[in-house]
């Protein structure tokens, strides 16, 4: 080094200076499960978010669904721009709060890191095959990608990542709570972790509705139902850019609202707080629940999309059913799995890192032996 550069101890140190009390610090990070020497330029959040974007799974949500299938339109959204969408909120809110940008970003970008091909619909159906054996979800799934599946350093499996970016994952508020015995579920998860739960929403909400008006699914007209549309007299962009802003502006102001009602001034105060610290306001609540009332109604139930359910459905069960009837189908790697996992499990694992388009050639491939 020249003695120039922005050493890890001065980045450190400027978040110590600059960052709210409350804030997860990169220098006070509970650790990893293998022990790691410091980078010299590196905090272990930046660190984090450097070995995600790397890994293969984080690549592979380039062609997974978030809810129309890719190749339907280049310009649909992905899981991979989904992502990329919940990362820029995240540290939209993370920099207004003074919390850690690094680390919520890092959270963001692994949040759905096990999610299968197929969206949730996929996700269902693997959920249903596996009830025997526990069930799938894609946070449980996401912390196997980043703590065993991804394979890249000699000297321990997975990506070694802090224990505040995979208690991210763990304490990701989804309609199934992970169990693990390494995060206490008495305690909160860090600020930043809670702000990327809220920014996953406020992206689908909003990037839902715009690719439901891309398909000509819904129209402008549509949208006026819900009220908060209806009381802007904008174009389609020019309505979405105002309703993404007013949900991100109303969740900064109504976090610090929070953390000043409940006088939160350490980390250790989020972890013991009762209360969930990271929401909306009592006026835009109701205006959120709108949003995905109408999706749910005018959106997701739809023909066609229930359609493209009901095909990842055939997909997804013919694959599990091959791969556990004949093993030798599988990859060598997962093979080697089974000398300590059931085969269904294993079989979940290959299958929840596919894309949608290896699904598919793997599903014609089957079909035609």
């Amino acid at each position: 080094m020249t003695g120039s550069e922005l050493t890890r101890e001065m980045i450190e140190q400027r978040e110590a200076t600059i960052l709210a009390s409350y804030a997860a610090l990169a220098a006070r990070s509970k650790g990893r499960v293998y022990a790691q020497a410091d980078h010299p330029l590196r905090t272990a959040f930046q660190r984090d978010r450097d070995r995600i974007i790397h890994s293969a799974a984080f690549r592979r949500m380039e062609y997974k669904t978030q809810v129309f299938i890719p190749h339907e339109k280049d310009h649909y959204r992905t899981r991979l721009t989904h992502t990329i969408e919940v990362a820029q909120i995240s540290r939209t809110i993370a920099r207004n709060l003074r919390l850690n940008e690094d680390l919520a970003e890092a959270i963001a970008l692994v949040h759905d890191l096990g999610h299968t091909p197929f969206g949730h619909a996929g996700e269902d159906v693997l959920d249903d095959l596996l009830k025997e054996v526990g069930g799938f979800n894609h946070n449980r799934q996401s912390l196997r990608v980043v703590d065993l599946l991804e394979q890249h350093y000699a000297d321990h499996p997975g990506l070694n990542l802090s224990y505040e970016v995979r208690e991210g994952i763990v304490k990701h508020e989804t309609k199934v709570t992970v169990i693990h015995p390494e995060f206490a579920t008495d305690e909160q998860p860090t600020l930043e972790a809670s702000i990327v739960d809220i920014a996953d929403e406020i992206a689908y909400n909003s990037h839902d509705i715009d690719d439901g008006l891309s398909s000509g699914i819904i129209n402008l007209d549509d949208l006026k139902q819900i009220p908060i549309f209806a009381q802007t007299d904008s174009d389609r962009y020019g309505s979405l850019r105002r309703v993404l802003d007013l949900m991100v502006t109303d969740v900064i102001g109504e976090t610090r609202r929070r953390l000043d009602t409940h006088k939160i001034k350490s980390l250790d105060d989020v972890r013991r707080c009762s209360n969930k610290l990271c929401g909306y306001s009592t006026e835009m609540a109701p205006a959120v629940s709108e949003i995905k009332d109408f999706l749910r109604t005018n959106l997701y139930s739809t023909e066609h999309l229930v359609t493209l359910t009901e095909w990842a459905g055939e997909i997804i069960r013919l694959l599990f059913a091959a791969f556990c009837d004949d093993r030798t189908l599988m990859p060598s790697r997962y093979r080697a799995m089974l000398e300590e996992e059931r085969v269904e499990i294993v079989a979940a694992d290959y299958i929840a890192g596919m894309t949608d388009r290896y699904a598919t050639e793997k599903y014609e491939q089957l079909r035609r032996r």
